[in-house]
């Protein structure tokens, strides 16, 4: 037994599940999760000291690569001034500074914990906005684990086979109505079945929780225009997209303002932190200057503030970051489609998804048909040959900066192997 093993019989007894979150556990894939020791640029290594090639990257922050040295050096720097204070702090400043100038629709920003709790908290302001209730969200699009969120979610939620979650009260999920993805029309009855009741649209603007799925021409932007027409607020879940598609994320790509954006841990280069923001008439309903009221103890903690400036500096001052992940992701879905034939591949800039359907993939329901008892085989064969992707089809491949194309040509090649073997 090796140590991962170990390491997880002593999890089982003390954890649910073994795991801290479920998007960690191997069992849809039929394996022991790997549990990491350390990483480096593009490589994870294990309890037993394995190295993989790593394509999940902490679920997307990692931009840059592992240890990235300008983010360790900012965190060792931070540390030495204190871990956390509970109270305002000049690096919470300027990450508000920095998210503000980036993304034109955002006027203030209010920096959270997590991309969950940032969904949750710019769903609230949206409803305190607009005196409304009702939510519409998209079949296969995962917004965190708050109650109103787990309807139809997308993500480990997809994985488990399980559409909705137990412990959630109906009243809490009442008011969430969803609509199909890449179809309007789904969103232009939801709108006439419940006139003046609608407070918000909430979109992950590129589906990355349903493998990864690109808006259709004209939806985002039909999104906004249906919006403006019924007075709701567009809200863009931008936890994966943020930073990664563009400097000025899936807005910037798309050439879509939002009312509303969410942010997650890309904004504190894979430290723990979220942030909301928006209109600036939105967002100062917040407390301490509006009625609605939320709060956090550690938000705008310093030294997760002090990574994500290192990370977002580093990224508005190196524009080829952006220029080569884009590079290596045209790269590695053109690959993947040679080498899985029937297959659909698809991705958006350094985002990729390899579905074992012939696709079309369009939305949650194109997604759902997946052969997802192929993939895991595909995993295991993989993780057997030292590549580390997540273990679930309905999840992104992410590239960063510390990947070559090398990197990428040996993973299209590995699923060629993957496929022969499978015909012999």
């Amino acid at each position: 037994m090796g140590r991962s093993e170990e390491l997880f019989e002593r999890a089982k007894r003390v954890i649910p599940g073994g795991v801290n979150s479920p998007v960690r556990a191997f069992g849809s894939v039929g394996m022991t999760p790997r549990f990491i020791s350390r990483a480096d640029r593009q490589k994870i290594y294990d309890a037993d000291g394995r190295a993989y090639t790593d394509y999940v990257g902490s679920w997307g922050p990692m931009i840059l690569g592992h240890n990235h040295p300008v983010v360790r050096e900012a965190v060792e720097r931070a540390v030495r001034d204190g871990l956390s204070f509970g109270a305002a702090t000049e690096r919470e400043v300027e990450m508000a500074e920095l998210v503000c100038g980036a993304v034109p629709s955002v006027e203030l920003v209010r920096m959270v914990n997590s991309g969950t709790e940032a969904v949750m908290s710019a769903v609230r302001a949206a409803r305190g906005f607009t005196g409304r209730d009702k939510l519409v969200k998209f079949a296969g699009c995962y917004h965190g684990h708050s109650d109103a969120m787990l309807v139809k979610a997308g993500s480990g939620v997809m994985t488990a086979g399980v559409p909705d979650s137990a412990g959630v009260p109906a009243a809490c999920a009442g008011d969430t109505l969803t609509a199909a993805y890449n179809d309007l029309e789904s969103v232009e009855l939801l709108f006439a079945e419940n006139p003046g009741k609608i407070a918000a649209v909430i979109v992950e603007p590129v589906a990355a929780n349903m493998g990864v799925v690109e808006p259709a021409g004209g939806f985002l932007k039909g999104l906004r225009r249906l919006c403006d027409e019924n007075g709701a607020a567009l809200i863009f879940d931008e936890v994966i997209t943020g930073f990664r598609l563009a400097f000025g994320g899936a807005q910037e790509r798309y050439g879509v303002e939002a009312d509303l954006v969410t942010y997650g841990k890309i904004i504190g280069a894979g430290m723990p932190v979220g942030a909301y923001g928006g209109r600036r008439e939105i967002m100062e309903r917040v407390a301490p200057v509006g009625s609605v009221y939320q709060a956090g103890t550690l938000s705008g903690n310093p030294v997760a503030m002090a990574a994500g400036l290192a990370q977002l500096r580093y990224l508005r001052e190196h524009p080829e970051v952006y220029a080569h992940i884009e590079s290596l992701g045209r790269r590695l879905r053109g690959g993947l489609r040679e080498a899985a034939p029937g297959c659909a591949v698809t991705g958006a800039g350094s985002l990729c998804c390899l579905f074992f359907t012939p696709g079309p993939v369009v939305d949650y329901t194109t997604a759902k048909a997946a052969d997802t008892a192929r993939f895991a085989r595909c995993f295991r064969f993989l993780l057997d040959r030292g590549i580390y992707t997540a273990p679930s089809q309905f999840e992104a491949l992410f590239l960063s900066d510390a990947h070559t194309e090398g990197d990428v040509d040996a993973l299209a090649a590995c699923v060629a192997d993957f496929f022969r073997t499978e015909k012999n």
